[in-house]
C-alpha cells in the first residue's frame, strides 16, 4: 500500500459524477504503469469509448515529443481518456485546444484561480511574476474501426508538487498554489464532466465554437513570441491544426517565424502578427516561446 494521502479511488470518482454520466465512463486506477496513454493505445480496439485510466505512478510518462513527465505520487493527476470519433483525422483539428478548454473549465469550477492556456496543449498560471506550467495534454490517435478514429487523451496536472518542483527543469506551479483545495478524486471527476460536454459538441461542430473561449484564456495574447522546431531553430510549419501528436505534417521552413501572439483561429491555427502580416501556424510539432523582450516585462 502507498503511504501518501489523497489516494485516487475509482469508485469515489464515479460516485462524484452526475448520475447521467456514470455510464459514459469506465474509470480505472492502477498503482503503477509505464504510461497510461500507451496502455490504452495497446488495447484501443477492445476498449469502449469513455475508458479512463489513472495511475498513481508512471515510469514512462511523457509529454510532447517524448519529453518525460514528472508526476510525484500523490502530488499530481496523470490519466488518459479514450474517446472514439466518427470520421477521419482531419476532422480532429483543434482537439488538444478543445481539451484545454475543458480542463480549464473544470479547474475554475473547482475554485482554481488564474488558469490560462498556451497553444497548442499547455495549461499555465502565473507564479512569482512569471508564467509557469500547470499541466499538459498529449493526444495520440489510432484507427479504431473503419470510419472511426480513437483519440487517447493524456492529461497531466500538477496538484501539490511540494519539493518535487525543484527537480523539474522549467518553471512550474500547481493547483494548490491557485487556492484550490479539491481532492484529486474531485478534480478528476470535474474534468470528466467537462470533457463529456466539450467532446460531444466537438464531434459535431469541431473547435470553432470554442475558439473565443480559448482566446479569453490565452496566456500570451499580445506578447512577442517565436517558434522553434524540434531542433531548437526558429521556423514556420504546416500541417493539421491543433497539435495532434502523430497526425501533423512536419516540413519546417528555415525562415524565422516571430511576432506578436494574437490568438487562435476557428480551426485551431495559431495566429501571429508579424511585420509582413498575420501568419497562421498549424503544426503542433513546433514549440512556442516567449521572445526575450517579453520575459523582461513586469
Amino acid at each position: 500500500m502507498s503511504s501518501f494521502p489523497d489516494r485516487l479511488d475509482s469508485a469515489a470518482i464515479a460516485a462524484l459524477l452526475p448520475t447521467s454520466m456514470r455510464q459514459r465512463f469506465d474509470v480505472r486506477v492502477v498503482e503503477r504503469t509505464g504510461s497510461t496513454n500507451s496502455d490504452l493505445l495497446r488495447d484501443v480496439a477492445s476498449l469502449p469509448s469513455g475508458t479512463v485510466l489513472a495511475a498513481e505512478a508512471q515510469t514512462a510518462g511523457r509529454g510532447r515529443r517524448g519529453r518525460a513527465w514528472i508526476a510525484p505520487p500523490g502530488g499530481s493527476l496523470a490519466f488518459s481518456v479514450l474517446w472514439k470519433f466518427d470520421g477521419n483525422v482531419a476532422a480532429l483539428s483543434g482537439l488538444s485546444l478543445a481539451v484545454g478548454v475543458a480542463v480549464a473549465r473544470a479547474l475554475e469550477a473547482s475554485a482554481a484561480e488564474g488558469v490560462r492556456l498556451k497553444w497548442p496543449n499547455d495549461l499555465l498560471a502565473q507564479r512569482d511574476g512569471q508564467w509557469c506550467k500547470l499541466g499538459g495534454i498529449l493526444i495520440e490517435l489510432s484507427s479504431a474501426t473503419a470510419g472511426t478514429v480513437a483519440a487517447v487523451i493524456g492529461i497531466g496536472l500538477n496538484v501539490n508538487l511540494g519539493v518535487a518542483a525543484s527537480t523539474i527543469d522549467q518553471p512550474v506551479t500547481d493547483v494548490r498554489a491557485l487556492k484550490c483545495d479539491a481532492t484529486r478524486d474531485a478534480l478528476l471527476a470535474a474534468i470528466l464532466v467537462e470533457l463529456v460536454s466539450v467532446l460531444s459538441a466537438f464531434a459535431i461542430e469541431g473547435f470553432a465554437p470554442l475558439a473565443d473561449e480559448w482566446n479569453q484564456r490565452h496566456a500570451w495574447c499580445g506578447l512577442p513570441v517565436s517558434l522553434a522546431d524540434d531542433h531548437g531553430s526558429s521556423g514556420d510549419a504546416a500541417g493539421i491544426a491543433g497539435g495532434i501528436a502523430g497526425a501533423v505534417a512536419r516540413g519546417v521552413a528555415s525562415a524565422v517565424n516571430s511576432g506578436v501572439a494574437s490568438g487562435v483561429a476557428e480551426d485551431g491555427a495559431l495566429l501571429i502578427d508579424t511585420p509582413a502580416g498575420q501568419r497562421r501556424v498549424v503544426s503542433g510539432d513546433v514549440s512556442l516561446r516567449l521572445a526575450p523582450v517579453a520575459l523582461n516585462r513586469s
